[in-house]
């Protein structure tokens, strides 16, 4: 698709709740001086963030209109390399909204973060070790249910999540009707319906991405928890001693997951002391 214009809208021209599901999580307290994000871990990962103000991982399985959604955000202010030591290619882009910057990171198109694959590990690693300011994973309306599983492997690595409903047209279409608000409720997070070929919802959704960015949105995931019994309790041990290693560590629960997995990336991020720079990080946040 070709490069569009990029956006810049200023909140106050944007009508309506902002989100497209008026009964998402409450407002918390504005933290627009204090972003989310590891600098130090994004620029080893690639990402120089010297000139922007937030980052904004795109997620999403393939054929999801991902593409389509980084192309009108940010128009011709983008460009194309690969991940640092990796043979997988990144697009960047950058939009300024509200009077701040932001730098969209396009990560490769996944049905799942497991690191089963070189394209799972890229994305995994950014989520975990950049800490985004807004992770927006992009869904397509009319194959919601294979698109949820990704969307649930995101929340379990962090809180700032905005789900792009996209595709709203083509579930029209097919004359599929899909509660946005109900979705929002269920899954803790902003839901934005979207048709990013037509730009519908597209200011909703930078409003959105603004909320969770500055902390004028605090949300509270609904994880999925069905573990068996004996993995329920090795889980809560091993939980148990990361929170008592790392009190702020904002996500113990998956790290443990991945730890009982087998997971050698976490393994080593726990060795190196990768994970004492994302407490000390979040305690900044």
């Amino acid at each position: 698709m070709p490069a569009q214009n990029p956006i810049t809208l200023d909140p106050q021209t944007v009508q309506g709740n902002g989100n497209g599901s008026t009964d998402a999580p409450a407002l918390g307290p504005a933290c627009a001086a204090c972003p989310a994000h590891h600098a130090a871990n994004l620029k080893r990962l690639g990402v120089d963030m010297a000139d922007w103000d937030y980052v904004v991982a795109l997620a999403g399985n393939p054929n999801t209109g991902k593409s389509t959604v980084f192309n009108a955000l940010t128009g011709l202010r983008q460009h194309t390399g690969n991940w640092p030591g990796k043979t997988v290619a990144r697009a960047e882009g950058g939009y300024e909204y509200g009077g701040a910057r932001y730098k969209l990171v396009d990560l490769p198109g996944t049905y799942s973060l497991l690191s089963t694959s070189l394209d799972e590990e890229v994305a995994r690693d950014f989520l975990l070790f950049g800490r985004p300011d807004v992770t927006v994973v992009v869904v397509d309306a009319t194959r919601l249910e294979r698109n949820l599983n990704l969307v649930l492997q995101v929340l379990e690595i962090t809180d700032r999540v905005v789900v792009c409903l996209n595709l709203m047209d083509e579930a029209r279409r097919h004359g599929i009707v899909v509660d946005d608000r109900r979705l929002a409720r269920d899954l803790g997070v902003l839901v934005v319906p979207t048709a990013a070929r037509q730009r519908e919802g597209l200011p909703e959704l930078l409003q959105a991405m603004q909320e969770v960015a500055t902390g004028q949105v605090h949300l509270r995931p609904n994880r999925v928890h069905g573990e068996p019994p004996a993995l329920k309790q090795a889980l809560q041990q091993l939980v148990t001693r990361l929170e008592a290693a790392y009190p702020q560590l904002p996500n113990a629960r998956w790290v443990a997951l991945r730890l009982l997995d087998g997971d050698e990336r976490i393994i080593q991020a726990l060795k190196q002391g990768e994970l004492g720079s994302l407490t000390r990080q979040a305690v900044l946040a």
